[in-house]
């Protein structure tokens, strides 16, 4: 019998416009690649870069040793979550793995779409 993997995702209209989302990332068996300063620091550089160039406007971010915390929010009706995440993990994946010959991310990623009510803090 086949095995049909259960998408954890939403319906893909959640993920587009000005809403607000809570996502954490965690790296590959949960390793500490981000422990090391250099990574640490490209990948924050490379969070906030992708951020701009997908319209989400970056409130906040805490990256640990072994995932990423960031606050996100679209800035334009078509601000697409789901592309933001997909491209700032391969762009971080691939400079990673070049160099280490190592996967940086697990396959996929935890999302919370923060309520009108919740607040940013």
């Amino acid at each position: 019998m086949p095995y049909y993997r259960k998408s954890t995702r939403l319906p893909v209209a959640y993920y587009v416009g000005t809403r607000t989302h809570f996502i954490t990332i965690c790296c590959g068996l949960r390793r500490c690649h981000l422990a090391d300063p250099k990574i640490a620091e490209a990948v924050r550089d490379l969070l906030l870069v992708s951020g701009t160039r997908h319209n989400f406007l970056i409130h906040a971010y805490c990256l640990t040793p072994d995932h990423i915390h960031f606050l996100a929010q679209g800035v334009r009706p078509d601000s697409d979550l789901r592309e933001f995440v997909r491209n700032f993990k391969l762009r971080t994946a691939y400079g990673f793995s070049t160099g280490s010959g190592r996967r940086l991310w697990e396959k996929s990623y935890y999302d919370h779409i923060l309520r009108s009510a919740e607040s940013l803090e």
